[in-house]
């Protein structure tokens, strides 16, 4: 029997639209019990979200840092030891450095902040205090991805030669057709938001998705971005052309006015024995081309997996398994860490990868302010 991780949370009330991910996803292989936190700043959602849950309210707090304040003072054995950061992205910095300082482990929605010089100084504090911290690039719990990254990893398409990492949504249109929704959404909204709206939204997971199953970095980019409207500060649709470490070349494309689309996020990397390519509306299916057989569709759940990709299906083959289950994983990854237990390399993204996000989305920022120039990333 584990000894169950005390999670609290920061955000992620019943009005959230992230928060049920996170907490059903926690609890799937049973290492984490949820104890209390500050589900919302609006008093009456906090109270409803921790009494749905069932938690003593004792343990519900008005903000991050009474809730600091009040776990800090508490025996090791009832403390909170890990907590779940799900607050719009200008709150990620000073909650997630308050938290380390105070000797939490940190579970961190994206983007890890709003700039990259808050991201590496969150960094030095976790190094120092040689904590736990994960931010919650979803889609890369998902078998398939794993086992995309885990094919590249070992040569079976050769050489990277072409990489192509897309994420469009629909979702804005609603909003940013009408002046007075587009200047009262956070998204919108650089005080909250950054400096960064559809890049720091989804265009980071592109990114993060494409340097994670090529396993090598991002070395220059070239972005064009666009805002639509002049009284838009921030962009909502992106066009990014890439460089690899290795002298491949690419792009990363990330919108939310692709009328009609939901969630589709696809990487395909082309090498030169083959190729691969996986989308996140049919996550199941890896598909997997070469020149001389047919196409081939790898499914979770088969032996011809990787132990890495079957150490994430949690139900035998056949079954379909979705964002719940990709969330799941992370989770378990960082319990593992969390536990000193053995942990596989890629089991959940790390702090490292969001400041790679942020460094991404500054850079993607200030080449496309200064006339879509090449940028070096760190």
């Amino acid at each position: 029997m584990f000894n169950k991780i005390k999670l609290g949370f920061v955000g992620g009330g019943n009005d959230s639209l992230i928060g049920v991910l996170h907490k059903v996803a926690a609890v799937m292989f049973d290492r984490y019990h949820l104890v209390g936190g500050v589900f919302s700043s609006n008093k009456e959602v906090n109270v409803k979200t921790a009494d749905d849950l069932g938690l003593d309210q004792s343990r519900i707090y008005n903000d991050f840092e009474e809730m600091i304040d009040a776990e800090s003072k508490l025996d090791l054995s009832e403390k909170i030891e890990a907590v779940c950061i799900l607050t719009p992205n200008f709150l990620h910095f000073p909650m997630a450095k308050k938290f380390l300082e105070n000797g939490f482990h940190v579970i961190c929605e994206k983007p890890l902040s709003i700039s990259l010089k808050q991201a590496q100084e969150l960094k030095s504090i976790k190094d120092s205090k040689n904590l736990v911290f994960a931010v919650t690039h979803t889609y890369t719990g998902y078998p398939m991805v794993r086992q995309m990254t885990k094919m590249i990893s070992e040569g079976i398409i050769g050489d990277i030669q072409r990489v192509d990492s897309t994420y469009f949504q629909g979702w804005i249109n609603d909003i940013i057709h009408d002046k007075d929704k587009r200047n009262s959404t956070w998204r919108l909204n650089p005080e909250v938001s950054g400096i960064s709206s559809c890049l720091a939204d989804i265009g980071t997971h592109a990114f993060n998705m494409l340097e994670l199953v090529c396993g090598m970095k991002v070395k220059k980019i070239l972005a064009d971005l666009n805002n639509l409207y002049e009284d838009n500060p921030l962009d909502i649709d992106v066009s990014i052309l890439v460089r690899m470490e290795n002298g491949c070349k690419g792009t990363i494309r990330s919108t939310q006015i692709a009328t009609g689309l939901e969630n589709n996020l696809n990487i395909s990397v082309y090498g030169s024995k083959g190729s691969l390519s996986w989308e996140q509306e049919n996550p199941n299916y890896l598909y997997y081309y070469t020149n001389d057989k047919p196409l081939q569709v790898l499914k979770p759940g088969h032996p011809y997996n990787s132990k890495i990709s079957l150490d994430g299906t949690k139900l035998p083959a056949g079954p379909p398994e979705g964002i719940f289950d990709a969330m799941r994983i992370i989770y378990r990854g960082v319990a593992r860490a969390i536990r000193g237990e053995k942990n596989e390399k890629g089991e959940f993204p790390t702090i490292e990868e969001g400041v790679r996000g942020m460094d991404f989305i500054e850079k993607a920022v200030k080449s496309n302010e200064n006339g879509n120039i090449w940028l070096e990333l760190e």
